[in-house]
């Protein structure tokens, strides 16, 4: 099992998408929402991907391709 932070964030006509549901579902990973801020007309969140290492990277490249930006995450997160 491998884990990688990554931080979504997404354009205004996928807000209302579940990409991280299908995201897991589709590719066997556990998504863990570590923090979010979602509007009406935008929203990133910020989460740790959990699974095989070529699912999440399959994962993450099928989120690009559904139109989310996806940077890496380093450092240790402060929930709150």
């Amino acid at each position: 099992m491998a884990k990688q932070r990554v931080k979504f964030t997404f354009p205004t006509e996928l807000i209302k998408e579940p990409v991280i549901y299908k995201l897991g579902k589709q590719f066997e990973l556990i998504t863990n929402i570590r923090r979010a801020d979602v509007t009406e007309d935008r929203g990133w969140v910020i989460l740790e991907l959990e699974g095989e290492m070529g699912e999440i990277e399959r994962g993450i490249q099928w989120v690009i391709d559904q139109g989310v930006r996806v940077d890496p995450v380093t450092g240790d997160i402060v929930e709150g």
